[in-house]
């Protein structure tokens, strides 16, 4: 698998990365992505991008991590309406190494940002699509009124090409799936503190996302991607069409499209326990 990730965005994307990285029974990752994104914790996509090098770069220091060479700068800009490809080491570095699989073991790509990085590398080698399975975070359940989820909508020309083009999909929502895979400071700090400067750093950033600890969680639904691969049973899923992502940025049905897989329900108890188990034992 590569993982695709917004990493200093959120705070949910470390827990992702780092629970990746510690599953190698499960998981070969053979590289790290960092995504663009906008918000009140960047200047623009550019800087973003940037931003999460940096921080990935960080995590692989505190989880004392030997190889830095498979981590890849991203696109700094969203794709536009002409669907030209936004390229960088990361996109390119996606087409070499799906093109490389066999085709009876395909590359897993994993995103847990927006998806400008994995829709650019499909339009610089379409091909990969027969090469590759895409796990992707974003958008809201198919039932939800709109889905404006950050993720999607930071790049819709990209989300809408991914779900149009026919490669392999697992569509992950946010918003009435894993909307409920909250942990607390309580939880935090009496099975992530002190395990290593990784532990205290995760709970160290979970704590500084809100002032007001009292009554309040914090949803790490990055860490459903993860779990979608580590086991199945812990992400209940079904078929359905690809659902058409319109102008209005919600959800519209058209049965005669092709078929993706659609993650219905979390299991959060065996996540977070598989989580802190491996952050107990390493």
């Amino acid at each position: 698998m590569v993982l695709d990730t917004d990493t200093y965005n959120e705070v949910d994307d470390q827990f992702a990365l780092v629970q990746a990285l510690l599953s190698p029974d499960r998981l070969q990752v053979d590289a790290i992505y960092a995504a663009p994104y906008f918000n009140s914790r960047s200047s623009g996509p550019a800087d973003g991008m940037e931003k999460s090098y940096a921080e990935i770069l960080r995590l692989l220091d505190k989880l004392e991590w030997p190889n830095r060479e498979f981590v890849y700068r991203g696109a700094t800009a969203y794709l536009d309406k002409n669907l030209q490809p936004q390229d960088s080491a990361a996109a390119r570095d996606l087409v070499a190494r799906a093109m490389a699989s066999p085709a009876d073991d395909p590359l897993y790509v994993v995103a847990i940002g927006a998806i400008t990085n994995v829709a650019s590398a499909v339009l610089l080698e379409p091909k990969i699509i027969e090469k590759i399975v895409v796990v992707w975070l974003g958008g809201h359940a198919l039932h939800w009124p709109n889905t404006r989820e950050f993720n999607l909508k930071q790049d819709v020309p990209a989300a809408r090409l991914l779900l149009d083009c026919g490669v392999p999909f697992v569509l992950i929502p946010c918003m009435g799936v894993t909307s409920h895979l909250h942990t607390t400071i309580p939880e935090l700090e009496a099975h992530v503190a002190g395990q290593g400067a990784i532990g205290d750093y995760l709970v160290e950033i979970v704590k500084g996302y809100h002032k007001d600890h009292r009554g309040w969680s914090k949803v790490i639904w990055d860490i459903s991607a993860i779990a979608y691969l580590l086991d199945a049973n812990w992400t209940p899923s079904h078929l359905v069409h690809s659902p058409i992502l319109t102008d209005q940025v919600t959800w519209s049905v058209d049965h005669s499209r092709h078929l993706i897989r659609y993650v219905h329900y979390i299991e959060r108890d065996p996540i977070f326990r598989d989580l802190f188990t491996k952050l107990a034992s390493r």
